[in-house]
């Protein structure tokens, strides 16, 4: 079946010029010469796609994204952004809005025919995927309800990743595409501050979720995420996500209160960081690794001084003195980068 595209540009030469070569790749193109045309024609005609430029007359394409993305009819429909401007906030401004793509002009008839053709063929993958889920029925006790049966639901529908210690799973400033379930390893989010520290904001463990940023915006990844072990994890698109919590409104309040725990860790951390004295945050950060790395304190902790003092919040020769200070105080046993707690109790006291 031939695809309806919809091509939004206030450019006559530049439109007259694109839609000939769409139709030339087999494609039924509808043009419209502004934003407020174009909106109309996206209600009406129901494209399959919109190629949309973004600096327009009357309704420029930041607007026109918007309205759309508030319709149900029109909300899914995949969205690419045609401009001349390249600056870095434009294009983030463009994917916080939700659109799926961005081309800069001028663009080459394969950029804009590959961009156009990766949307379709997601589009269609997604909408695949979701058949094959259609919604949960509690007669027949498939209904998710709980956090466990949504991270059953990850292992029996998501997609396999595997990652070695070290590797990036995923840059700020991409793409959100997925949301994550630890099967088996460790992994460590983190950002950079404007001196280029490296502040570690989270440590996720087996059968915890991460990944997400908005479920119902496409805003890139606040934060990087790396395997600090050799990790194994399953992922779900934020299209299959919202679908389940769509059709489930159980699980959706089961997981505000995830978040909401997940926010106060951070809020907890980041007084920690502000107020604590240097030997509690070494203490503390050691007993937050001991939990995340191992089953029992007792067991070695393998981690590199840098990242425990990412966690902590302090520079890494503070951390070492310190850390030299409860080894000498037989609170801890140093080998190489093993850490091993020999006095728990005198850790978790310590302020």
């Amino acid at each position: 079946m031939t695809k309806k595209v919809l091509l939004i540009e206030d450019d006559a030469v530049l439109r007259e010029n694109t839609a000939e070569l769409l139709e030339l790749s087999n494609y039924e193109v509808l043009v419209a010469a502004n934003g407020r045309l174009g909106l109309e024609k996206a209600r009406q005609q129901k494209p399959d796609i919109i190629i949309c430029d973004i600096m327009m007359p009357e309704l420029d394409g930041y607007a026109v994204l918007e309205l759309l993305s508030k319709e149900e009819h029109t909300k899914f429909i995949p969205f690419i952004f045609l401009s001349a401007k390249t600056e870095r906030n434009d294009v983030r401004k463009g994917m916080e809005l939700g659109a799926d793509d961005y081309i800069t002009k001028p663009f080459s008839e394969a950029e804009l025919i590959n961009a156009i053709e990766s949307r379709l063929a997601k589009m269609a993958i997604l909408r695949e995927g979701l058949t094959q889920f259609e919604t949960p029925n509690a007669e027949t006790g498939s209904e998710i309800r709980t956090i466990n049966d949504l991270k059953n639901f990850f292992i029996q529908n998501g997609e396999a990743f595997n990652h070695r210690q070290g590797q990036i799973i995923y840059r700020e400033g991409q793409n959100s595409n997925y949301i994550y379930l630890l099967n088996k390893g460790v992994v460590k989010c983190h950002k950079l501050d404007e001196q280029g520290k490296e502040l570690t904001t989270a440590l996720h463990k087996e059968q915890e979720l991460f990944g997400y940023t908005s479920f119902i915006q496409n805003i890139p990844y606040q934060e990087t995420s790396t395997a600090i072990e050799a990790a194994q994890l399953v992922g779900i698109s934020k299209d299959q996500l919202k679908f389940v919590l769509d059709h489930n409104p159980k699980i959706t309040l089961e997981l505000v209160q995830m978040l909401t725990e997940d926010l106060q860790g951070v809020k907890n951390q980041l007084l920690q960081m502000a107020y604590s004295s240097v030997k509690r945050k070494t203490a503390t950060t050691l007993l937050k690794f001991a939990e995340k790395l191992n089953r029992k304190p007792e067991d070695p902790i393998i981690i590199s001084r840098n990242d425990l003092a990412s966690v902590a919040g302090i520079a890494t020769e503070t951390l070492i003195r310190t850390m030299s200070n409860f080894k000498k105080e037989g609170l801890i046993e140093i080998e190489g980068r093993n850490v091993r707690i020999l006095d728990l109790k005198k850790l978790q006291e310590i302020y």
